[in-house]
């Protein structure tokens, strides 16, 4: 069995780690170097650094930040925001990082999925999926789920529906998906069990579940009842409510199988 995976995110605004409340109301969390370096030392699994504004405001990631952190740490670092190309890719991993984690370019272009992993390999091609609950789901069996796609860092409905998307991010030869409930990210009220399980048991490639961790609980849910492989979390170990050595020893406790060093 493969163990599961614990993920912290650093959400990055302006050359800082940020935190709000379903895509809003952001807070300062820190530096972002500083914070992959302790996470590094506290032993998480990997490390995932969203430029969460990048693709609103139409420009490149941040590669010198990326590269700060890249030269810091030595688990796997997932960089997503602002990537629009293959020449995006390119740079970025030339600048340290290990997987590409896109939602906007590839929504409006699911080719760039397939030229991405066929040029750098699907298991560094991670679709980034922001789904947010329909106020009015589609009746029809079979033809729609209760969840819509959103790019542009959560601001732009693509009608597009989320567990279709997920199996066609999957066919083009995306590696793994990267799946944000944007009605529980930042509310700490757990993750949305429903939709992560949706998506997990849609598709036969990793399943990241992210937003709303509250507690320890709240990951074991998304690992067991939600069928995820990883978790990514933020605010519960920013604000250092808990460690990663904390949740992998609970999780541990509770038969869940987790790499402890």
């Amino acid at each position: 069995m493969l163990a599961k995976r614990i993920i912290p995110c650093l959400d990055v605004n302006n050359g800082r780690v940020v935190k709000g409340v379903n895509f809003l109301n952001l807070q300062d969390a820190g530096d972002p170097v500083d914070n992959a370096v302790y996470y590094d030392k506290e032993k998480a699994d990997e490390l995932v650094f969203l430029d969460i504004t990048a693709s609103h405001e139409k420009r490149k990631t941040m590669i010198n930040v990326v590269k700060k952190v890249a030269e810091s740490i030595f688990i796997p670092f997932t960089v997503g925001g602002g990537i629009s190309g293959i020449d995006d890719i390119r740079n970025l991993l030339k600048a340290g990082c290990d997987k590409i984690s896109m939602n906007t370019a590839v929504v409006k272009d699911p080719q760039l999925i397939k030229k991405s992993s066929s040029r750098f390999g699907s298991q560094c091609i991670v679709v980034a999926i922001d789904a947010k609950r329909c106020q009015a789901p589609k009746k029809v069996p079979g033809t729609f789920s209760s969840w819509e796609v959103y790019i542009n860092g959560g601001r732009t409905p693509t009608g597009k529906d989320v567990v279709k998307w997920a199996k066609e991010a999957e066919r083009l030869g995306a590696g793994e998906i990267l799946l944000t409930s944007m009605d529980r990210d930042g509310t700490k009220d757990g993750y949305d069990i429903e939709l992560t399980k949706a998506v997990s048991t849609s598709v036969n490639i990793p399943v990241i579940a992210s937003g709303g961790a509250g507690n320890l609980e709240h990951l074991y849910e998304a690992l067991t009842a939600g069928c995820a492989d990883a978790v990514l979390a933020a605010s519960i170990f920013h604000y250092r409510e808990y460690s990663i050595k904390q949740a992998k020893e609970y999780l541990a406790k509770r038969k869940v199988a987790v790499r402890i060093c």
